[in-house]
């Protein structure tokens, strides 16, 4: 599999975990549903953009960078809070911390192919 797939396949699963998230979010009463919400979409919708129309080229590593820091910073964001032991951890929250966990994981993933492409284009043709 060549690297620039390795990323792109990637990027969409931080994409459908973070909509997923985000939902959750909803549902748990963590994130106040509105208007501001129905912003999300451009920012997904431009994300897959980079990440299968352009995604080899500068635009779509600097595009799937953004999109793997911010990846990242959701289980910071969430973690960085004090919850009570049966804040988080009661029934319902696996799917929530899983989330979680694989976000910050597929954002690590992201950053560092992307920053590799970045620096050496051709790094992500090979394979």
């Amino acid at each position: 599999m060549k690297r620039s797939e390795m990323l792109t396949v990637a990027s969409l699963l931080s994409i459908v975990l973070l909509m997923c998230h985000l939902a959750d979010d909803f549902v748990r009463g963590i994130s106040p549903v509105g208007p501001w919400a129905l912003l999300t979409l451009p920012l997904f919708g431009g994300w897959m953009y980079a990440t299968l129309v352009v995604g080899e080229r500068r635009t779509g590593y600097f595009v799937n960078l953004l999109g793997g820091l911010i990846a990242l910073m959701m289980p910071v964001l969430h973690m960085k809070r004090v919850w009570p032991a049966t804040g988080i951890a009661k029934p319902g929250s696996f799917f929530f911390l899983f989330t979680l966990m694989a976000l910050g994981a597929l954002g690590i993933f992201s950053v560092i192919f992307s920053v590799r492409g970045l620096l050496n284009p051709q790094w992500g043709q090979t394979k």
